[in-house]
């Protein structure tokens, strides 16, 4: 059984996100960018989660929003297929 949506987020968050701070602190809602996600950091972050997730993200979710914070990946995640496998 894989590990719940949010879980795999934060795995790949914290390989590709470069946040400068611990992935411990951050609730999944809190702001990424003010964490310290950096543009760069979030094109490499949106390749690391398709190649895990096996998917590609549409051209109307390449906006700041959608990587904004857990939630919202998560939820562009779960609007492109990708199912939450605790729930």
């Amino acid at each position: 059984m894989s590990a719940p949506l949010k879980v795999r987020i934060r795995t790949v968050l914290k390989s590709a996100g470069s946040l400068q701070g611990g992935l411990d602190a951050i609730r999944d809602d809190s702001d990424l960018h003010a964490a310290g996600l950096t543009s760069h950091a979030t094109v490499s972050l949106m390749l690391a989660l398709e190649e895990v997730f096996d998917v590609e993200f549409p051209d109307r979710l390449l906006r700041r929003k959608t990587f904004s914070s857990i939630d919202a990946i998560a939820e562009a995640l779960a609007e492109i297929g990708v199912r939450d496998e605790a729930a």
